[in-house]
């Protein structure tokens, strides 16, 4: 199309169709979007009227509509939609001619798809309207702590720990052989074992000579506790729920709370010494080999709760996993399916030099125990929150009473709440391990699982295939050019286009959960049998049954605007038989395991129709003088520029003519 083709005016409908769904058809030849450019080639800017729709538009809203909506634009059918209320205004539009954006001068890099692939256009942007509740989490990681020491902070441990460590390690290990001999005792000739709660005396036994041996202890390890409020009765809440959870010394809840029982792994419980203490609380028992044990865990727990005063109280880390304490992480429902009243239990560690937190990644057990020891003290501050009585609503509705009560937690603490929980963990060990930095596993899986319908296994496949494309980049995140790699294709306007519904928040990466979001959202929907189907008829133009690599190479020539490119690699990928020709069988094999292609046909498919209902409002609104105007100013045929993928969505007949071109340039 010849650089001095005079511009024309736009509809009112295609300009209300575009401040609406935030379609733009210009661009810049460097991709950007100044002011230069459009003075030079009559493109004016969105009014602030209607910049102002468009941010009311793409406001972040908390709705499945809006969930659906971002899976429907993802497919392309905003693209339709648009052409269609466009067609729907030109009643009004009868002496005006559709704008159409001028393209970027010879040189420019930019094209889009029209009608049998044989003309060039500007590159679109789609701003999709994102979800608020997908936007990456406050805290990004909460299971990370590399704690810094200074010299002048290691040399103070030190010092100090050339006194402290062997005096307070001698008097551990008396009171600990004290708490375990009282512990022998009060479960000496229990009969019945963890299935019969212990009375009588032996449960006083429990209360106040554990509990004053545990004070005792940590006292000695140099810990100064605060504690504000007032521990609720078994009669006014039977569970504690204690949080955040960040370390190993925690555990001194217990003694400010009577020694309840508590919610610990089956293996600790064989410990020496800490497993016969641990015993005498009665723990509910969780054991990783056996699958049905967290529905167990959960009647256990229910049934102790409903027990009318025959068990103790629980005490509950809901949180499930040890954190940073930077925020909040999803509750486990444990502690709220028996819909009984509970008392939230707050912990502070106000030091400024942190030797507790003990996470994914950060100090060990080891060296956290010798720098809490080597501390002259170490503060710690525990406040008991009224008790919450759920209402009707929450009784049946465990993560709904299990969110409130954390919302609750989170405000007394000033701190955000997130929906990360020990999955994400898993995944991060995951990802660990297939050489990726450990955050980048993190998805919060309680969102993702919930919203996108994703089960653990799953995810956990697509982190082995979004580290295979990660592998050559650094810092676990997957750039334009991997992406490009990965699916055998040169980087194109097409392939960017892709690329950025992917890059979510816009930097320029893909990271492992904006991978699981996309796939999800824009290539699974996708991926179906229908659109399988439809794509292999669409290659194999002759309707013989197989897929040659010149038909092969037509239409992705066509459909990412590259008539030289090269896709012989990729043809050898999906010929496993290597017979030359792609049966429907390989084909299918080859689109389900790669679903990011999907996504790119869906998009070809799109645009012709687009550009299809295009041409027809342009005739349907055209002069009858203006169809017989004379060839002006192009020298060469559209159709020369690049090659015509002819198929059954594009057939031969439907192809623009020359001289229907011209007229258009020349009007």
């Amino acid at each position: 199309m010849a650089a001095s083709a005079p511009s024309v005016t736009m509809p009112a409908a295609r300009k209300r169709a575009e401040g609406k769904t935030g379609l733009q058809l210009h661009t810049r030849p460097d991709g950007g979007g100044g002011s230069e450019w459009q003075r030079e080639n009559g493109v004016r800017s969105p009014s602030p009227a209607n910049s102002s729709r468009l941010r009311q538009h793409m406001a972040p809203c908390e709705s499945p509509r809006l969930l659906r909506r971002e899976r429907r634009w993802a497919a392309g059918g905003a693209l339709e939609r648009a052409s269609r209320r466009a067609r729907a205004g030109r009643g009004r539009a009868g002496q005006h001619r559709a704008r159409l954006w001028r393209p970027p001068p010879a040189g420019g890099s930019c094209a889009i798809f029209a009608r049998g692939g044989g003309a060039s256009m500007a590159q679109r942007t789609l701003p999709l309207p994102r979800q608020q509740s997908f936007c990456p989490p406050v805290v990004l990681n909460p299971f990370v702590h590399p704690g810094r020491l200074s010299a002048g902070d290691k040399l103070r441990l030190v010092l100090l720990g050339i006194i402290l460590l062997p005096l307070r390690v001698i008097c551990i290990v008396i009171l600990l052989l004290l708490t375990w001999l009282s512990a022998s005792v009060a479960t000496f000739c229990h009969t019945g074992g963890a299935s019969v709660p212990l009375q009588g005396w032996r449960r006083r036994m429990i209360q106040t000579t554990l509990s004053c041996l545990t004070h005792t202890l940590f006292f000695v390890m140099g810990f100064r506790v605060k504690v504000k409020g007032k521990a609720a009765s078994l009669q006014e809440a039977p569970i504690f729920v204690v949080a955040p959870h960040s370390s190993f010394f925690d555990a001194i809840v217990s003694a400010l709370t009577g020694m309840p029982s508590i919610v610990s792994r089956a293996e600790n419980l064989s410990t020496p010494v800490f497993g016969t203490i641990l015993s005498s609380l009665q723990p509910v028992a969780v054991s990783r080999q056996d699958p049905d044990s967290r529905k167990k865990t959960v009647t256990e727990i229910t049934s102790r709760a409903l027990s009318r005063g025959q068990w103790p109280q629980i005490l509950i880390f809901p949180e499930g996993t040890c954190t940073n304490r930077s925020c909040l992480i999803t509750f486990k429902q444990g502690a709220f399916i028996p819909g009984v009243p509970v008392q939230p239990v707050l912990l502070r560690y106000p030091n400024k030099l942190d030797t507790v937190t003990w996470t994914w990644q950060g100090y060990s057990l080891k060296e956290l125990c010798i720098m809490t020891l080597c501390q002259l003290f170490t503060r710690v501050e525990v406040e008991f929150l009224p008790v919450y009585v759920p209402t009707e609503e929450e009784r049946n509705d465990p993560i709904l009473f299990a969110n409130r009560v954390r919302q609750t937690m989170a405000t007394a603490l000033q701190v955000p709440v997130t929906d990360h929980t020990f999955e994400d963990c898993r995944l991060m060990i995951s990802a660990g391990q297939l050489t990726l930095p450990m955050e980048a596993g993190l998805v919060e899986f309680t969102k993702i699982s919930k919203k996108l319908n994703l089960k653990w296994n799953h995810v956990r496949e697509q982190l082995d295939t979004f580290a295979a494309i990660a592998s050559a980049s650094k810092g676990g995140r997957i750039g334009i050019e991997e992406f490009a790699e990965y699916l055998k294709l040169p980087i194109s306007d097409v392939l960017r286009e892709l690329f950025l519904l992917f890059d979510r928040n816009g930097d320029g990466t893909i990271d492992f959960r904006e991978y699981v979001i996309g796939l999800s959202i824009l290539c699974n929907p996708a991926n179906t049998e229908e659109t399988i189907h439809m794509a292999f008829k669409l290659f194999d133009q002759d309707d013989d049954g197989t897929i040659t690599e010149k038909e092969f190479a037509c239409i992705i020539q066509s459909a990412l605007g590259l008539p030289d490119l090269d896709v012989s690699n990729l043809f050898k990928e999906i010929d496993a038989d290597e017979t030359g020709k792609l049966s429907y069988d390989e084909f299918k094999n080859f689109a389900l395991g790669h679903p990011e292609y999907a996504k790119l046909f869906t998009t070809y498919l799109e645009l012709q129709r687009y550009q299809l209902g295009m041409s027809e409002e342009d005739d349907d609104i055209q002069s009858p003088e203006a169809k017989h105007t004379p060839v002006g100013n192009s020298a060469v045929p559209v159709s020369e520029t690049r090659p015509i993928a002819r198929n059954k969505v594009c057939p031969a007949d439907c192809e623009e003519d020359t001289s229907g071109t011209s007229d258009k340039k020349d009007d």
